[in-house]
């Protein structure tokens, strides 16, 4: 279970961190990441005075994946994989995990290896092997950088 401290509820907190984060697409999944920067002009649940509030995450499944019993294995999956990652993320971020249709016949392994990819993208660890150069010049589409 994703603790209540780390858990996206609002639509508001979805809409800033699919609008306003870097994205990462997989074969089963797309991760939004907004850095804590950009969410603190947005509302945040968490009192002016208080300290910088924890990485909060959510999760998207749509009937595209599947029937009732699907989405909610795949959303138990996806809790249980970002929990294990949350330390990884800055504090204050918000991630959004949105599963595409073959995620329901996925495996854990292939749903972890996919979540992984998306976040080292995303956090900027490392460089893929074939890129030579290391900088962010954009993607293997060659859209440039957000």
């Amino acid at each position: 279970m994703l603790p209540t401290d780390n858990r996206l509820r609002r639509r508001a907190d979805f809409a800033t961190a699919v609008r306003r984060g870097r994205r990462a697409g997989r074969p089963f999944l797309v991760v939004h990441l907004c850095s804590p920067s950009a969410v603190q002009g947005s509302m945040s649940p968490h009192a002016p005075g208080e300290s910088a509030s924890p990485a909060r995450a959510g999760f998207v499944v749509s009937k595209a994946v599947g029937g009732a019993v699907v989405r909610n294995r795949v959303k138990r999956r996806l809790r249980h994989l970002v929990r294990d990652r949350l330390v990884r993320l800055p504090a204050g971020s918000l991630v959004v995990v949105r599963a595409l249709p073959g995620a329901g016949e996925a495996s854990h392994q292939q749903m972890a290896r996919d979540l992984d990819a998306a976040l080292q993208r995303l956090l900027g660890r490392g460089t893929s092997p074939g890129s030579g150069t290391g900088d962010s010049g954009g993607d293997a589409e060659g859209r440039p950088p957000r």
